[in-house]
């Protein structure tokens, strides 16, 4: 824990109590932080003097008239950010100040950098054996890439997400969101859980964590490196359909899509009988999953003209009334216009020093007994230096000298 003088609003949540040291940059390392910080965990994210966080610089967009770009504030509340200069032998001594001091280390240098600055695992739980040091990188710290950079996109393609999504005929695709990088900041997140419980109740320390973008997406290839593994055949792009449930994927109606997902027996019945087709479900060709599977191209040839008879405001209606998952396929306006969305709490506003009031996705992660929710709006670049260095113990005329030599 980081001093006693800390915002009393960053005592809630089931994390209340845990100081997080955030030595990490883009989007998997804050991602990360972001979830312990909404947790209830005090996050100390650590900045380069008069840059920062790369994504700060990142825009368009920002929000309103100011120069945050939306990529930085998405990933970054709940935070204090800190300047410090770890090339400096002033910085790296700070750093292994506040490292004494915290529970949990977050980092994603490329591999061996801090171990080059002295402030690697070894060095740092020889003074902090509490300490759970999470070392996040592309392809983790052995193998024959363990050097090599890599950023979302690559690691999408290499890790063959992109060889299983868009359309059968179309070019590879990466997923809308940097899913390679939040996989492996959710991965980090639930091993420093683990390791935070082992450590409370095992007795058993801290520890190190090594997590990377790579093994995270090719855990994330479930089911389809299942069935690669069963039958020696690489799947393809399928689009919105699925390779082992028939019909379950977006189809056109008159005015848009909408997705329909008959993945069971009963529903598939339903689904036969608010079409009218009840025949459906006793045609050979069509009565098992395993059946309409083999028979997919048929089955879609019978459905399609039917739904493209519907709006989609009619389709889901229709459909819904007997009890078959269906939905629009939302835009974002859609998403956060949806009185469910707002019903949940995913829509949450914040005040920031500069950019007035912004709005941000909300805490996905309830809880009967703790609080989770937007404590602090992302900081600005170097906004709790000072605060942060009077909790570990330094004094003005030490924060000064640092300021002088661009230490912080």
């Amino acid at each position: 824990m980081v001093g006693e003088a800390r915002d009393p609003s960053s005592e809630t949540g089931p994390l209340s109590g845990i100081t997080v040291l955030d030595a990490s940059r883009v989007l998997v390392g804050p991602f990360c932080t972001m979830q312990l910080g909404d947790l209830g965990a005090d996050v100390i994210k650590l900045e380069r003097p008069g840059e920062g966080d790369q994504t700060r610089g990142w825009h368009p967009p920002t929000y309103g008239e100011s120069d945050e770009s939306t990529y930085y504030l998405s990933v970054n509340r709940n935070k204090r950010s800190v300047t410090l200069d770890l090339g400096t032998e002033e910085g790296q001594e700070v750093f292994r100040r506040l490292a004494r001091e915290a529970d949990v280390l977050v980092e994603n240098f490329r591999v061996g950098t801090l171990e080059r600055w002295g402030l690697g695992y070894e060095s740092l739980s020889e003074e902090n054996p509490e300490l759970i040091y999470a070392k996040l990188s592309g392809y983790g710290e052995w193998g024959p890439k363990r050097d090599d950079p890599a950023y979302d996109l690559a690691i999408q393609a290499e890790g063959g997400f992109m060889s299983i999504t868009g359309t059968e005929d179309g070019e590879p695709v990466r997923v809308g969101v940097a899913i390679a990088d939040i996989g492996a900041g959710m991965y980090a997140t639930q091993a420093i859980l683990a390791a935070l419980f082992q450590r409370e109740v095992g007795g058993g320390g801290g520890q190190k964590i090594d997590v990377s973008l790579l093994d995270g997406q090719v855990a994330w290839l479930t089911y389809m490196g299942t069935a690669y593994f069963a039958t020696g055949e690489p799947p393809g792009r399928m689009g919105s359909k699925h390779p082992n449930i028939v019909p379950y994927q977006a189809f056109e109606v008159a005015d848009g899509y909408v997705v329909v997902a008959a993945a069971s027996e009963p529903i598939w019945r339903r689904l036969c009988g608010a079409l009218d087709r009840e025949a459906l479900a006793e045609d050979d060709r069509f009565a098992t999953n395993a059946d309409r599977v083999a028979n997919r191209g048929a089955l879609e040839g019978i459905l399609e003209p039917i739904f493209r008879k519907y709006t989609v405001e009619g389709l889901v209606e229709h459909l819904s009334e007997h009890d078959v998952p269906t939905t629009p396929v939302n835009d974002l306006e859609g998403v956060f216009d949806s009185p469910q969305v707002e019903a949940r709490g995913m829509r949450q506003s914040v005040r920031h020093p500069t950019a007035g009031s912004i709005e941000l996705p909300g805490v996905p992660m309830n809880f009967s007994g703790a609080s989770t929710d937007v404590r602090r709006h992302p900081p600005l670049l170097g906004e709790h230096t000072e605060e942060v260095l009077r909790e570990v113990g330094y004094g003005d005329e030490e924060i000064d000298r640092f300021r002088e030599r661009d230490v912080i």
